[in-house]
């Protein structure tokens, strides 16, 4: 909202409410009495949908007087999914494989060299019209507005661009890993940035209020055996086009590391996996036990169902990823957790079919929600 704007919503709040709806309230944080207004004018007319409230920030604490529960509902919205793009043709659905419907086919025309400038692109929308150059631009600027000016915006505490940068720039490093805090503060100091537990914590809390990380947490299911599940989260950040910019990677750093290509590969998958699976009341966790068992992703819904999903960005590692998945299946305790819905290796290849083992193996480019 522009000032002009916020000034009227504080002094005249009748004007908007009188003008033509839906009505649209942008960075409503800057104007947060706008929350309560509207509850109360929703209240007084009983209408649905009138009111679309949008920002980048988690507002400050207690700058309303009413949750809103009842009145108002909260959607988080990422950046797009390669089927919002176009660029998955969308002929596997995630909501069908969890309702049986597990005969997958599709062929994409999606290589490695496209998805390395996909990753490198990110997902927001003005990027589609961009060259690689020009989204990686984009993408820098919006690291500079958070560094330099959200992160002291959000709740009017001063903090270090520097640090904060560092640790950006730390979970990139780390990305789709589950680095302990302290693997990523030695990383920082071997930058020569020290930082203390206490402001570590408030700088990657405030990170995730800025929804930049992004993490995967665990997934504890009831096992057969006592084996003990690791819990460090999986390091994510929101948007494959900010952690690449944050490490200047280029997509053809990506296409001559291989390894650095995959762990930016997964993420990407679990970027599109999130958005797929909340919009079928699910979550997607990561697992790995005591055993070094590690299963990249776990969607779990709200109905107890659930499927298992392995990434691998070329085709020479999916058996071993279909080994892994069938080991977990064997591990859960299916009289509490019941059978998966679906096991599947998630690559970057081309073809999508089912396995004589049950295993769907399914390209990114060809899946949808």
């Amino acid at each position: 909202m522009g000032k002009t704007n916020i000034s009227y919503v504080k002094t005249d709040p009748n004007h908007f409410f009188s003008m033509e709806k839906p009505i649209l309230f942008t960075e409503w944080q800057e104007a947060p009495e706008i929350w309560d207004m509207i509850r109360s004018e929703v209240d007084r007319t009983g209408e649905k949908g009138k009111f679309i409230l949008t920002g980048s920030t988690t507002p400050r604490k207690n700058i309303t007087k009413h949750s809103g529960i009842g009145r108002i509902n909260k959607i988080k919205m990422s950046t797009m999914t390669l089927y919002e793009t176009g660029e998955s043709i969308g002929t596997v659905s995630l909501r069908d494989l969890f309702n049986g419907k597990d005969l997958v086919r599709g062929e994409t025309n999606i290589g490695i060299e496209k998805l390395s400038k996909i990753i490198v692109r990110g997902g927001f929308p003005a990027s589609l019209n961009y060259n690689e150059e020009e989204a990686r631009l984009a993408n820098k600027g919006y690291i500079n507005l958070l560094i330099n000016e959200d992160i002291h915006s959000i709740d009017g505490v001063s903090r270090d661009p520097k640090k904060m940068l560092s640790i950006l720039k730390s979970y990139a490093r780390n990305l789709s890993s589950i680095a302990s805090d302290a693997t990523i503060k030695l990383d920082m100091e071997s930058e020569g940035i020290i930082i203390d537990d206490k402001t570590y914590l408030d700088y990657v809390n405030t990170l995730q209020k800025l929804f930049i990380i992004d993490n995967a947490p665990t997934w504890s299911p009831k096992l057969r055996s006592k084996t003990a599940i690791r819990t460090s989260e999986k390091k994510l950040i929101s948007d494959t086009g900010l952690a690449s910019v944050a490490l200047g990677i280029t997509s053809t750093k990506l296409l001559n590391d291989i390894n650095t290509f995959s762990f930016f590969f997964e993420a990407l998958c679990l970027h599109d996996l999130k958005i797929y699976a909340n919009s079928i009341d699910g979550k997607v966790y990561h697992y790995r036990d005591k055993t070094n068992l590690e299963i990249d992703a776990i969607i779990d819904l709200d109905d107890n169902r659930w499927g298992a999903i392995e990434v691998q960005l070329g085709a020479d590692k999916i058996d071993e990823a279909a080994e892994n998945l069938i080991k977990l299946k064997g591990k859960v305790d299916t009289s509490k957790k019941g059978n998966p819905s679906f096991l599947m290796v998630l690559y970057g290849g081309k073809y999508a079919y089912k396995r004589e083992d049950g295993i769907l193996v399914v390209p990114l480019t060809c899946l949808k929600h």
